[in-house]
C-alpha cells in the first residue's frame, strides 16, 4: 500500500472513530438530561463545541405544536420590504 493511500485510510478510520465517539457521548447526555434535566459543566461545554444540545432530540410539546398549527392557519402580512416590521 502506497504512503498516500495508507495516510487517507488513516484519516477516514479517526474521522470515522471521532464520529462514533461523538455520537456516543451525545446519546449517554441525551440519557442523563432525560433523568435528571440537568447538565454537567463538561457536558456543557462538549455541547457548545458540537453546537447541539439535548433538548434538540426531544419531542416536541403539544401545546407548542398547537400554537404553530394556529399561526400556520391564521393570515400572513404582506410587506414590501424588511423595514415594514419595524413600522
Amino acid at each position: 500500500m502506497s504512503e498516500s493511500l495508507a495516510s487517507e485510510s488513516a484519516n477516514i478510520d479517526s474521522e470515522f472513530v471521532i464520529n462514533a465517539v461523538i455520537r456516543l457521548m451525545k446519546r449517554d447526555i441525551l440519557e442523563r438530561y432525560k433523568q435528571k434535566r440537568e447538565i454537567t459543566n463538561e457536558d456543557w461545554e462538549f455541547c457548545e463545541r458540537i453546537d447541539w444540545h439535548p433538548v434538540d432530540e426531544l419531542p416536541l410539546k403539544e401545546a407548542f405544536v398547537k400554537g404553530l398549527r394556529k399561526t400556520k392557519s391564521e393570515p400572513s402580512i404582506k410587506l414590501k420590504s424588511v423595514s415594514d416590521i419595524f413600522e
